[in-house]
């Protein structure tokens, strides 16, 4: 049972179920056509000895028949007693007449000679209350039970085709049911890891295995949309370490091409060490964006916190360039809707563009708008041409106004900048200023 399919585990217990319902059925049917031909044989001997008892006379205790014995009556088996003597009667094997003889002297009844499948019926002849004789009538059972065998036979038959018929419609419309089942075993076995994009496409739920197909198809989508999450984030890895490593190598290289002065190569140590600090930098931002985006649980955190310990860790840089960094607002205590270190890794880029960029100052102000807190950057740097607002967001860009000699610009932060926040439904805009560069970082509240 266990081999079969659910096909024909299906069809098999129906069959099953078929079976003994027309077992049932065809033993209930005989039983009853069996009861039904055994009363139409006692009515017809209860019919022929009434007939007979009614041509009988009764005189001086005596009975004698009013007509003489016909050939028909002689047929008919009827056996006339007077007393217990046999006046009239066919002759007939001994075990039949012994059990007419038997049946005579009860009076009345019923008995059947198995040997000669005989049933008899016998009714008292009365004089004046008193019996005097008695009537015997016998018919042979054989036609009933040829009738009864028949019917047997043919409700046999019958109750066969019907449950071949049974398990065939059944065996259809099993099929036909599970025809989307193996339709669906099919696609699936032939899609690859590559086919992100397959789908059953079984239409509009209807029943019950469309909308199986409609939650699997839910279930692939939610497969591929992670599946399209690892790969974007082990391209965005392949692509954006590319150029600090590619800087540390290269900076290395040069190092090691001729012999330095200790000071040079103190500075080319520094350089690299600012690559790989930027490296580690970019790492971790692109881990907590694949944890912001996993539906990770987040936490909650002090915008005033996260503003200066994201002006805390510029602090370096804003010394080296001269630039004073200043943190204003918010008037009340606000909470963000992040923890504290992703709310800082999505400032701290922003914040170190403005300082690497500013002349003199860059300003950090934390304000509540709706149902976001805003983080405005703004410093007096030569600013972001219009026409650079979006493209400084793409890895490895930078804006027009900014020099090509900058050492440090690798065109990373911002486009990391806006990954984290949007995967903590937040973004990282630039907007239009008149002087110097402004920037918006929204992020939800908690």
């Amino acid at each position: 049972m266990r081999r079969l399919g659910l096909r024909g585990r299906l069809t098999v217990v129906v069959g099953l179920a078929a079976a003994v319902v027309l077992a049932a059925l065809t033993a209930g049917f005989n039983l009853a056509l069996r009861s039904s031909l055994h009363d139409d044989a006692d009515k017809v001997l209860a019919a022929r000895a009434s007939a007979a008892l009614a041509t009988l006379e009764v005189a001086g205790g005596r009975v004698r028949s009013a007509e003489a014995p016909s050939r028909g009556v002689v047929d008919a088996r009827i056996w006339v007693y007077s007393g217990s003597r046999a006046i009239e009667g066919p002759g007939g094997p001994n075990s039949l007449q012994h059990k007419v003889t038997l049946l005579a002297r009860s009076a009345s009844g019923y008995a059947e000679d198995p040997a000669t499948d005989t049933r008899l019926y016998a009714l008292p002849v009365l004089d004046h209350g008193q019996r005097a004789g008695s009537v015997v009538a016998g018919i042979s059972l054989e036609p009933y039970e040829r009738t009864a065998s028949r019917a047997l036979i043919g409700s046999l038959l019958f109750a066969g085709t019907v449950l071949l018929l049974i398990m065939l419609a059944v065996r259809w419309v099993v099929g036909g049911a599970l025809r989307p089942v193996a339709r669906m075993t099919a696609q699936a076995a032939a899609s690859t890891e590559r086919d992100v994009d397959h789908r059953f496409g079984a239409g509009e739920p209807h029943d019950e295995l469309t909308r199986l197909a409609a939650t699997f198809d839910l279930m692939l989508d939610r497969l591929a949309a992670s599946l399209r999450h690892e790969q974007r984030l082990s391209a965005e890895l392949s692509h954006e370490l590319r150029t600090p490593l590619a800087a540390i190598a290269a900076e290395s290289e040069l190092a090691l091409r001729r012999e330095r002065e200790p000071s040079e190569y103190r500075q080319a140590l520094g350089m690299i060490a600012e690559r790989a600090r930027q490296l580690e930098r970019t790492l971790e931002t692109l881990i907590a964006a694949a944890q912001a985006e996993s539906s990770m649980p987040r936490g909650t955190a002090d915008a005033r916190d996260v503003a200066e310990r994201a002006a805390e860790a510029c602090s370096p840089l804003a010394a080296e360039r001269g630039v004073q960094v200043r943190v204003t607002g918010p008037r009340t205590a606000l909470r963000l809707g992040v923890d504290r270190h992703i709310g800082e890794r999505i400032l701290a880029p922003v914040l170190e563009n403005a300082c690497r960029y500013a002349d003199r100052a860059v300003e950090l102000e934390a304000v509540a708008n709706g149902s976001a807190i805003e983080f405005r950057i703004s410093d007096d740097g030569p600013g972001v041409d219009p026409m650079d607002s979006e493209r400084i967001f793409e890895p490895g860009e930078r804006g027009s106004r900014v020099s090509a000699a900058d050492p440090l610009g690798a065109g990373l932060g911002l486009p990391l900048a806006r990954r984290l926040a949007r995967a903590v439904d937040g973004d990282v805009e630039c907007l239009d200023s008149d002087s110097g560069a402004l920037f918006r970082v929204r992020m939800p509240f908690g």
